[in-house]
């Protein structure tokens, strides 16, 4: 299989491990600990893989908005107010 179409660099590969591993510790705490909806700031019933999935739809919208508002500034700013919404969708949502 050919893939050298993308760019495969450390912080890819970096990127997708975290994202793998993130999905396999949310499917072993839905196992020991059955997920409840429960309704938040945002108004309708959510679960913690609901809740991720909107922090992970949010990251990426808020890094496409830095690119485009802050062009070549780097991304440790898009990186923190990513994790300051997870955060904040995790507890409040």
């Amino acid at each position: 299989m050919d893939l050298s179409w993308m760019a495969w660099t450390w912080q890819t590969a970096l990127f997708f491990a975290l994202l793998l591993a993130t999905l396999l510790a949310m499917t072993v705490l839905a196992l020991r600990r059955p997920e409840v909806e429960r309704v938040g700031a945002l108004g309708l019933p959510t679960t913690r893989g609901d809740r991720l999935f909107l922090t992970l739809l949010g990251a990426a919208f808020i890094h496409l908005g830095w690119l485009a508002l802050a062009g070549d500034a780097p991304l440790w700013g898009a990186g923190i107010l990513s994790l300051t919404w997870g955060a904040a969708l995790f507890r409040w949502a």
